[in-house]
């Protein structure tokens, strides 16, 4: 089943989750029948992640993840190690996500390992000129970061901008920094995550 593309609008419930060691640190994955629904980057204190993970999925219980699922997982552990992998064939479930961010997200799906663009290019490739600032903010609510790239958009002057995972901008610009891309400095106002 090839669900690369947005899934339809049928209403699904995550059904399980699983907590996965990476060489950045503990990733966070849940899914529903359609695919991955949601993804949590690395926290400092694992047991409080998985507590606010597993919070938020109305009841969904830690289960073996089905192949598509795993399969994903082995992307996301390569990913960690630097390895160049592509995402962009992992099945998602972005049940109640509106048609602007469906359309953001599929736009920066397209960005391969290493690749880069602003929240205006972003925009533009979305079919959405003129809206980079609402990019950005469709970005900020992105419920399955590494799969949907948002770490790969940033501000105009080649400037990282922000990132709302753990550990803001410095994140961010470690993910890139796996890609080989580098960019100016995070934000001052952001605090570091080490992973």
């Amino acid at each position: 089943m090839d669900m690369s593309h947005m899934p339809s609008t049928v209403s699904t419930a995550p059904i399980g989750y699983a907590i996965v060691d990476t060489a950045i640190g503990a990733v966070a994955i849940a899914w529903s029948a359609a695919g991955v629904c949601r993804v949590a980057l690395p926290q400092r204190d694992r047991a409080a992640m998985e507590r606010r993970f597993a919070a938020k999925l109305e009841g969904a219980e830690p289960v073996e993840p089905p192949a598509a699922v795993a399969a994903a997982i082995d992307l996301i552990k390569r990913y960690a190690e630097g390895e160049a992998v592509d995402f962009s064939n992992v099945p998602v479930d972005l049940d109640g996500v509106d048609e602007f961010r469906r359309e953001i997200y599929l736009a920066a799906r397209k960005l391969g390992f290493g690749e880069t663009t602003t929240y205006g290019g972003l925009a533009d490739n979305a079919g959405h000129p003129g809206m980079a600032r609402e990019t950005g903010e469709a970005l900020g609510r992105n419920p399955v970061p590494l799969i949907v790239p948002c770490h790969r958009i940033h501000a105009a002057g080649g400037k990282i901008g922000g990132f709302s995972a753990p550990g803001g901008s410095a994140t961010k610009e470690r993910l890139l920094a796996l890609e080989g891309v580098r960019l100016g400095p995070p934000p001052a106002a952001q605090k570091a995550f080490a992973f």
